[in-house]
This record gives C-alpha cells, sequence and structure tokens, in this order.
C-alpha cells in the first residue's frame, strides 16, 4: 500500500516507516526538522529510511498548507498516518505558540485536504496525556478526557475532536491512538530515558522529579509500531457503531474509534531507574525534586479494546526495553 506519514524523522515515525518499508509498503516521508532537539539525529533517521528506494522524503511544516497539498497530492495515499506535533509536556509551558501551530493549524491544514480526498483509513497520534487529572486506573478510552493539565494535552485532544468532526461530516474512517510514554533505540533526546542514560555515563546526577514517586506504562516502541501496522486493517465504519458494546470507543455519529496503546503495566519510576543501573552497570547520582507543573502522577492503559481489535498487547519488558536503548546509544555515540 501506499503511505503518507507525517513525522517521519520523529523517533515513532521512523519506526513506523521503517517498519513499513520492511514489509513492501511505500511510504512518503513528511517532516518539519524543527530544532527542539537535535536536528543531526532527525537527519540520520530520514537518511536511515532513504536506503529504501520505497521512501520519499518531504521536508516542510504542516502550516504550509500550499506545500502540504502538493505533497498529499502526489502521494495518492491509501493510508495517511499524522504522528508530526510539537511534543513534550514541560515545553509547552516555555513556548505555547509553537504547540497551537503544529498540533492545532498543521492538524486543521492535513484534515482540509483529507476531506477533499479521503484516504482508506487516517490514523492521528494523540496522547495518553489527555487523561489528565482522572483518577479512575486504568485508563479507559470511554473515560471522560476533559480535564488536561497542560496546553500540549488540550492541543492533542483538540486534535481528536477536529478528527472526529471530520469523520461525521465526509466520512473519513478515522482512529486516534492514544500512545502511552513510548521509549525505545532512536528515542528523544528530552525524554527521562535519554536523559537518564546520558547523565550516568558522564558522571551528572539525575534530576527525578516528584521525588520518584510516580509510575509510568512504559510501552516499548517495536510493540507500538507492530499495533498501528496491526490496527491499518481495522477500519472503523458507521456500521460497525451498530455491533458494539461498552469497551468499544467508537462514536455513534461517525467512522471514529479511540485505542489506547500501552502495556497496561505501569511501572514505578524508581523501577525503571534501576533497570537502566543495571544495564549500565553503573549506579546514577540522584536528586530529587518536586512534581513539575503538569505532570501527573501515574499513568496506566487499559489495553483491552487493542487485544479485542487486533489480537495484540504489548508485552516487551522495562529490562528488554531499556537494554535495546542502552546498545544503540552505545553504538550510535561510540560510548
Amino acid at each position: 500500500m501506499r503511505f503518507l506519514i507525517t513525522g517521519t524523522a520523529g523517533f515513532i515515525g521512523f519506526h513506523l516507516a521503517k517498519r513499513l518499508l520492511a514489509d513492501g509498503h511505500e511510504v512518503q516521508g513528511v517532516d518539519g526538522m524543527t530544532p527542539y532537539y537535535d536536528v543531526e539525529l532527525k537527519k540520520k533517521r530520514h537518511a536511515s529510511l532513504a536506503k529504501s528506494n520505497r521512501f520519499t522524503a518531504h521536508t516542510l511544516m504542516l502550516e504550509d498548507e500550499a506545500r502540504l497539498a502538493s505533497v498529499y497530492a502526489g502521494a495518492k495515499a491509501d493510508i495517511v498516518v499524522h504522528l508530526a506535533a510539537q511534543a513534550g509536556v514541560r515545553y509547552s509551558l516555555e513556548n505555547p505558540r509553537a504547540y497551537v501551530d503544529s498540533n492545532l493549524v498543521g492538524t486543521f491544514n492535513l484534515l482540509e485536504l483529507l476531506r477533499k480526498n479521503p484516504p482508506k483509513h487516517f490514523l492521528l497520534a494523540s496522547t495518553s496525556s489527555v487523561y489528565g487529572a482522572n483518577e479512575k486506573m486504568p485508563f479507559l478510552e470511554t473515560d471522560r478526557a476533559d480535564f488536561p493539565m497542560t496546553l500540549y494535552a488540550a492541543t492533542k485532544k483538540a486534535g481528536e475532536l477536529m478528527a472526529h468532526s471530520y469523520a461525521h461530516l465526509f466520512n473519513i474512517p478515522t482512529t486516534a491512538i492514544r500512545f502511552f510514554t513510548v521509549y525505545g533505540p532512536w528515542g528523544r533526546p528530552d525524554m527521562a530515558l535519554f536523559k537518564f542514560v546520558d547523565a550516568i555515563l558522564n558522571d551528572r546526577p539525575i534530576e527525578i522529579y516528584g521525588e520518584g514517586k510516580m509510575s509510568r506504562d512504559f510501552t516499548y516502541v517495536g510493540d507500538l509500531v507492530e499495533a498501528i501496522v496491526r490496527l491499518v486493517s481495522v477500519v472503523p465504519s458507521r456500521e460497525s457503531a451498530n455491533d458494539t458494546d461498552a469497551l468499544d470507543s467508537i462514536s455513534p455519529a461517525a467512522p471514529f474509534r479511540v485505542v489506547n496503546i500501552g502495556r497496561g503495566k505501569p511501572v514505578p519510576l524508581l523501577d525503571f531507574i534501576a533497570a537502566i543501573e543495571a544495564k549500565l552497570g553503573k549506579s546514577a547520582k540522584r536528586k530529587l525534586l518536586p512534581m513539575q507543573p503538569g505532570d501527573v502522577t501515574d499513568t496506566f492503559a487499559s489495553a483491552d479494546l487493542l487485544e479485542r481489535l487486533t489480537g495484540y498487547r504489548p508485552a516487551t519488558s522495562v529490562e528488554e526495553g531499556v537494554g535495546a536503548f542502552v546498545d544503540w546509544y552505545r553504538g550510535y555515540f561510540g560510548r
């Protein structure tokens, strides 16, 4: 099939594109190469993908309507996967406009193109952050997600809502996928695993927020990609809304569904750090800090709907996933 993926120089987009190319598909990749983190890392991801003659890269911002329209028209995509976004919970406190421009305006521009020429399936990246202040665990797709703790979370929920309205009005089959703390090789330098490994190897203290009294539903990137690939063929339809139950999040008004992708097994942050230390064979110097604004204490996905729809549930342990990241890090930096 022909895929159009936004954010192919990003962490998740790179891994998804790599898998689809390995499976024999064609991928048109769009990325803005923004300097939010190391652009060289992004360029190397694209260079790796470019080894396949079935990959074509386009460097542009989604806010550029004319160029995006040209790429979309040329791609003739069967499947569109929208991963590009301004990421990062804490950065949204420093530069909120970047989130409005990318996550709202960019998503709107893409939806306008889908409206005119709908793909067979549109998959939209969302986040566990939309659950915000929810206290009931695990998080179910059918739970309310109306109390965002950051602008980042608010823009991702807004993206879901915009996509739902377009799915309803223009019959665009859409799946919004909520990611839970994705990690693994080629990961982002602004995320905890990268920062912890880098600090420990360079004898710097690691900063542990919430004094370590947090847990996260860590999801290995290979598991996430496997789940997305399986969801591609699970296309929501208006008819399927008539044959559902309380677990299914399919909309009563549109070919639209929300699906969590998480392991469903929260890991205490201090256990995650212990796995890093064990792999590195080196103890961390620890700097305990209070919870940061916008952070939540715990995340915990229900993976029941994902398993029902695809027969798959993420299962990679933190020890395996951290080990794979550290092996990549050492190879990439020659450490």
